[in-house]
């Protein structure tokens, strides 16, 4: 995600870092020099190359812009459902922590220390949901975690988080079952577990139920069609600015798409994606300080004006 000041007038311009430019600049470097190859030919050979009336062009540009800012809506509130996910796991991990002060100077037999286990499991738990939205991490920190004879179980899963989830509800179940939680106490921790299934469950919704595949094919053909047979439509009225009325048009309708496709997978490593990595980073930081931890890492800060 990107973080930083609002730029000012002159540096708004020459901005590239989380800009959608580098990924549609070969598109937009496209449609100038066929812009300008139209003009010439329509220039330097009228009869083959005539114009045409930009009338309808006005009407197809109006309908791809109304259909632009329908996915781009659709695609935000992805992005921000995401978010708000993410906001409620860092709710129900503090809640835990204050929660779990009740099995302070509780012990069953194996579990000398329930709080400290169950807190480990909730940090393990953010690791373990940022790896299975965003695959390719390291499961070190998940690991340390867990005691050895779990780590097979582990790694076997085919859902990791929610494996997490369910050591985390055998352990409270133990608890209450040794007569160290009372009915209502496991029901108060039980609500926080649930609450985290909760976030998994509306995570997996948006990490594999993408943008219907109809919508971005209809808007990718249109808006190419349409940048491509823009510089017919307007080099009689332009002339030598068709091409770059042409780019900047070309500019804002691929921009917009691109900015779409990086918020319809809010959970990815791009540079508008959501910093899932350091809120898990948060999340751990919050909870060893609840544990009376004093040796603990800064909070995560962005680099380059980027927080993954």
């Amino acid at each position: 995600m990107i973080v930083r000041d609002r730029p000012g007038l002159v540096s708004l311009f020459f901005i590239l870092r989380g800009s959608v430019l580098p990924m549609i600049f070969p598109q937009v470097l496209f449609v100038l020099a066929l812009s300008t190859l139209v003009v010439l030919a329509h220039r330097f050979m009228p009869e083959q190359v005539p114009g045409f009336n930009s009338a309808p062009l006005a009407l197809v540009g109006i309908a791809l812009s109304v259909f632009l800012g329908f996915r781009n809506n659709a695609c935000y509130d992805r992005w921000w459902e995401a978010r708000k996910d993410w906001g409620l796991l860092v709710i129900a991990a503090r809640s835990l922590a204050r929660q779990s002060l009740i099995l302070d100077g509780r012990a069953i037999d194996g579990e000398p220390a329930p709080r400290r286990r169950l807190l480990q499991l909730a940090i393990a738990f953010s690791y373990a949901l940022l790896i299975h939205l965003r695959p390719g991490g390291d499961h070190g920190r998940i690991l340390l975690r867990l005691p050895k004879e779990r780590h097979v179980a582990f790694l076997e899963s085919r859902n990791r988080p929610d494996f997490l989830l369910r050591e985390m509800g055998a352990l409270t179940a133990r608890l209450k079952a040794a007569g160290a939680l009372s009915d209502i106490e496991y029901s108060v921790l039980e609500g926080s577990i649930r609450d985290m299934s909760s976030v998994l469950s509306a995570c997996e919704r948006i990490r594999f139920t993408p943008v219907p595949f109809g919508y971005t094919l209809l808007l990718h053909r249109t808006a190419y069609i349409f940048c491509f047979l823009l510089p017919f439509g307007f080099a009689d009225a332009l002339g030598w600015l068709t091409p770059f009325a042409t780019a900047l048009v070309a500019y804002t309708f691929f921009g917009l798409d691109a900015l779409g496709n990086e918020l319809e997978e809010p959970f990815g490593d791009l540079p508008n994606d959501l910093p899932i990595g350091a809120i898990a980073e948060t999340i751990e930081i919050n909870l060893r300080e609840a544990l009376g931890e004093r040796d603990l890492p800064p909070l995560p800060e962005p680099k380059n004006f980027i927080l993954m």
